[in-house]
């Protein structure tokens, strides 16, 4: 309880600082100054007149106006906003006592001691007991509750003084009487809180009653501030009176406490509208950057869908080289705007849960799930296009090999038949063996047996033929009408011969029996020459074979076959010179014999001069083959380096992103140094990443060697272009994400003053309950935790904090989700009912503001930004234009939509 003393002996003669002294006890017989007297007569009786006229009466006379205990209840009625007992209402000396003491009890229930003062002394109009009187409840009422930093009533409105006037020169405030006598004080405080009331730099330390005056003056016209003093009685007492002085400087006190509060309050509201302006601005960006991302994804799916093949290689290697150009341009930037947009999507909701405000609830289908499906989406349609264009490159591959290859062996066989094919023909539909001896038709006879041989031996490549058409047909070549026309021709003519073949054979068979005459040595030559030059044609063919290979392995197989094919020479060698060796008999037997006429053998058309081409060719073919081979040989291992050149690479950079991500994920959660530290570590480790990008590059130089070589497989690594590539967006992805979760956490320790210890207490309490060691607790482990850390629950509260920290239900707690509850346990933001207690404030207690006021109050941008979104105010009293700054304050807050 207070104990004010009034037993102050107003001696003339005590130190400045004697009225921060212990009071006495009052002394019934000494007088007051009569000049402090007049002072605080007059002091007095304004304070209490600037509080009774607001209930419409005042006093003359302060002596006697308090005698009846009436004017002095209403006066503590109206400066404590209570009620008091009623009043007795009759004018006998005894209601009056009665009427006094119950403003004496008043005053003593708030607190206050009283010493030597009395209900008679009031009544009779003791002038020094009725001063003391309203001293008492001045300093009760105006003066108790100002502290400034802890100090009392009086020594914290001295430091509050002291503190204002500390700028001014020639202003010293050192106590409540001398320090004032110039003036400059109260001028000083004025200028101080109102700079266009008084021009400070044109007082004159010289002129303390000008200066008084102006000072009395513009309180009183201005700030709502009676004149309590008058300038002359302060200049005339060498020690004005210090109770009269503190006072009126306690009424500057509260007229400017007003108006710090209402700039607290526009202060307070300035901070949280520029928060939600901040933030409103990272969703507009974050809106229109998912838009833009989706839209490319959009756009950029249907040409990865597009698998409609070209009809030719080159078509196709221009549809892998624009493939190439998305991969390597257009795609990593989008890799990195997806990152930017998730990172700007986490630090947007640390922001707004560190500004106690509602989560960001992105627009239908732009939610970072929603992208991340879409960008999954997206991955698919590029692998499968990916492998597409390769599938259909060796399709292309293949049937260019095919088409070339029908084409070689249609020409031969056309070849063959257009030589051969007019005179089989004519000679199949002769009727020679009508007119012919028996001879003669045994001649015929086996001339067509030898040609059946030779046409039998066609057979094999004209169904190879077919053959390879049909198969142009399955895999759709893109010219196979003339494929089919051709091989078509070429059936349509066999079929032909075939027929006519057999006619001749019906004919010659019905004749044989009368003919039987046969020249054996020329049939012999016809049956040996006819295979032997079927084999060679076979030789020539397969020695200029095209062939595809893609390993040394198939080489080798076809060098091998190849050297089989040499060891075969030397019989064949044999065989031809015993061909020739019938030939050369025929002659021996003709000369011996004498025998005359034509020697040309009726059974055969093959001639030595013939066979002897062939045979010469075969042996030029043989090194041509040798030199192919070798050459494709080459090429294989020169394919192969590539391949371990590729290998080499990868099974370093592999490896090497895997220890990068396990680097990360233990920098993540670390426990040794601060967040900080982690940064800096994350940081150096996103420099190391980043300084790595050239060998990515080279890797992807090695890949395109590869893809324009067409090597399609790769046994020295078990790592594809593919993996590294997801690897590394993978690993870009992580470090930068996991910076971003430090940067939040060192935003959210720092926004909500949590000490670097809490926060590795809270690291240390999550890594002990994360029992899987995965980054997360599930609901049974983190309610073990809350309780290890002291918390009480029971279903429905924990119940509550899992929809705070797990809104999804998915059963996981993240850390991140673990710091933000945390620190929202231990930290204090702003809330809606503060904002509305600051609005409250500059609309002077109304329970509506309007728009002049937020304009006069707040800066114009954010006076606009108030006034475009709250709503009218519909309650009672409300003047026109009127506006509910409890709704847009509560709306802030997620608390109401507005």
């Amino acid at each position: 309880m207070n104990q004010i003393d009034l037993s102050d002996p107003y001696d003339n003669g005590y130190e400045p600082d004697d009225y921060m002294m212990p009071e006495e006890e009052w002394d019934r017989d000494l007088l007051l100054d009569p000049a402090w007297e007049k002072q605080q007569r007059k002091t007095f009786t304004a304070w209490c007149n600037s509080h009774l006229r607001k209930a419409g009466t005042q006093i003359e006379n302060i002596e006697e106006d308090f005698r009846n205990g009436l004017k002095l209840m209403l006066l503590l009625e109206v400066i404590s906003g209570e009620r008091l007992p009623k009043p007795d209402r009759g004018k006998m000396r005894f209601h009056k006592i009665a009427n006094v003491n119950k403003a004496l009890d008043f005053i003593t229930s708030k607190g206050v001691k009283l010493v030597s003062i009395g209900a008679e002394e009031i009544v009779d109009g003791n002038v020094k007991m009725t001063l003391g009187m309203i001293w008492t409840i001045i300093l009760r009422f105006a003066i108790q509750d100002i502290s400034v930093e802890e100090t009392s009533a009086k020594e914290g409105l001295l430091l509050w003084c002291q503190r204002k006037t500390a700028p001014y020169r020639n202003v010293n405030v050192q106590n409540f009487h001398v320090s004032w006598k110039d003036g400059l004080g109260f001028c000083a405080l004025i200028h101080r809180h109102k700079p266009e009331l008084v021009d400070f730099h044109k007082l004159e330390v010289d002129d303390p009653l000008g200066n008084l005056n102006l000072a009395f003056d513009i309180a009183e016209k201005h700030l709502d501030i009676p004149k309590m003093l008058d300038a002359e009685d302060i200049l005339n007492t060498p020690k004005p009176d210090e109770r009269a002085i503190m006072t009126y400087v306690s009424c500057f006190y509260h007229a400017f406490a007003g108006a710090e509060q209402a700039e607290t309050a526009a202060n307070r509201i300035c901070k949280v509208l520029g928060v939600n302006q901040e933030n409103e601005k990272l969703m507009e960006d974050y809106e229109r950057l998912a838009s833009e991302l989706l839209e490319w994804i959009r756009r950029t799916i249907p040409w990865l869908e597009n698998r409609v093949p070209e009809k030719t290689m080159s078509e196709m290697q221009r549809k892998l080289e624009d493939f190439r150009d998305y991969r390597r341009k257009h795609k990593p930037p989008k890799v990195q705007e997806k990152c930017q947009l998730e990172i700007s999507f986490n630090t947007l909701q640390t922001k707004l849960r560190i500004s106690n405000r509602p989560a960001f609830m992105p627009s239908e289908g732009k939610m970072v799930s929603d992208i991340a499906s879409a960008w999954q989406g997206l991955e698919q349609v590029e692998k499968g296009y990916e492998e597409w264009l390769l599938t259909e490159i060796r399709r292309l591959e293949r049937l260019d090999h095919l088409a070339e290859k029908f084409r070689q062996k249609a020409t031969n066989h056309q070849s063959w038949a257009a030589g051969d094919s007019l005179n089989d023909e004519e000679m199949l539909t002769r009727k020679d063996y009508e007119s012919a001896s028996l001879m003669e038709v045994r001649a015929l006879l086996r001339k067509h047996e030898a040609f059946e041989s030779d046409l039998s031996a066609h057979q094999d490549r004209v169904e190879q033929i077919a053959a390879i058409a049909q198969e142009l047909n399955e895999l759709d070549y893109h010219d196979v009408a003339s494929v089919n026309q051709r091989c078509q021709s070429i059936c349509d003519l066999w079929d032909q011969l075939g027929t006519l073949t057999q006619k001749r054979r019906e004919s010659l068979e019905r004749t044989e029996k009368l003919l039987e005459t046969v020249e054996q040595l020329f049939l012999e030559y016809a049956k040996r020459s006819a295979p032997f030059n079927n084999w060679m044609e076979g030789a020539m063919e397969d020695l200029q074979d095209m062939f595809i290979v893609h390993t040394i392995e198939e080489v080798q197989t076809l060098i091998a076959a190849h050297e089989q094919f040499k060891a075969t020479l030397p019989e064949a060698d044999a065989e031809r010179q015993a061909i020739l060796g019938i030939q050369q008999e025929v002659l021996k037997i003709s000369q011996n014999y004498g025998i005359r006429g034509d020697l040309t053998n009726p059974y055969s058309t093959i001639t030595t001069e013939e066979i002897a081409i062939k045979w010469d060719k075969v042996k030029k073919l043989v090194p041509q083959r040798d030199s192919a081979l070798q050459e494709e040989l080459a090429l294989q291992h020169a394919n192969e380096r590539l391949r371990r050149q590729f290998a080499a690479q990868a099974n370093l950079i592999g490896p090497w992103i895997q220890a990068r991500m396990e680097e990360i994920g233990r920098c993540s959660m670390a426990m040794g140094g601060t967040l900080e530290d982690q940064m800096t570590q994350l940081k150096q480790c996103e420099h190391v990443i980043v300084s790595y990008k050239p060998n990515i590059d080279r890797l992807e130089g090695d890949h395109q060697l590869i893809q324009e070589s067409l090597i399609f497989d790769n046994k020295h690594t078990n790592y594809t272009m593919e993996h590294i590539r997801v690897g590394w967006e993978l690993l870009l992805t992580t470090v930068a994400r996991t910076i971003n979760e430090i940067e939040t956490q060192i935003l959210t320790r720092d926004a909500k003053g949590i000490s670097q210890e809490q926060m590795n207490e809270f690291r240390s309490s999550f890594n002990h309950f994360d029992r899987k060691k995965n980054g997360a607790m599930d609901s049974d482990d983190f309610r073990a935790c809350l309780i290890s850390m002291g918390y009480d629950l029971g279903e429905v509260e924990f119940a509550r904090i899992m929809m705070l920290v797990d809104p999804n239900a998915s059963g996981v707690v993240s850390f991140q989700s673990f710091i933000d509850f945390m620190t929202r346990e231990t930290a204090d933001t702003d809330t809606a009912e503060q904002v509305i207690a600051s609005f409250r404030i500059l609309a002077a207690d109304k329970p509506y503001i309007l728009a002049d006021e937020l304009r006069r109050e707040l800066p114009p941008d954010q006076a606009e930004y108030c006034i475009s979104r709250m709503p009218p105010y519909s309650g009672p009293g409300a003047l026109p234009g009127a506006l509910d700054y409890t709704a847009f304050s509560s709306a802030l807050y997620g608390e109401s939509d507005l």
